[in-house]
């Protein structure tokens, strides 16, 4: 399955911080994996237009039933108000009834960095899961 390259809504000041997330999720099946990739557009969607996003990225890998995120925000609050809004916040909770596992890390970048890359995701989650 394709994935979700890089977009940027809003550009940030070239120096500026930026609050980043990445996250890792697996499901229970492979159902639930296609359930979880049918809702990314709309998800995608909402990140384009909401306020503070600075940058966002999907990496599906469904047949493994893996997915990974990757977004930069102008702040936490930022991020905060994306994830409480729909549809995000009922995909999540309906999301959770099938999913396996899920991890997440955040850190701040200068804006020049942007567009971050997968190993740089995969290697922060990788020490956030050693670190629990």
């Amino acid at each position: 399955m394709p994935d979700i390259p890089w977009t940027t809504p809003t550009a940030p000041a070239p120096d500026a911080e930026v609050y980043v997330m990445a996250s890792r999720f697996e499901t229970e099946t492979l159902v639930g994996a296609l359930r979880f990739f049918l809702k990314a557009p709309g998800i995608i969607a909402q990140i384009r237009k909401a306020p503070g996003a600075n940058g966002a990225a999907l990496r599906a890998r469904v047949f493994r039933r893996t997915f990974l995120t990757l977004s930069a925000w102008e702040d936490r609050d930022a991020l905060y108000r994306f994830a409480r809004s729909e549809p995000h916040r009922s995909s999540a909770r309906a999301a959770s009834a099938y999913m396996r596992e899920s991890a997440f890390t955040f850190w701040t970048v200068p804006a020049r960095e942007l567009p971050l890359t997968w190993a740089e995701a995969e290697r922060r989650l990788d020490e956030q899961k050693q670190s629990s």
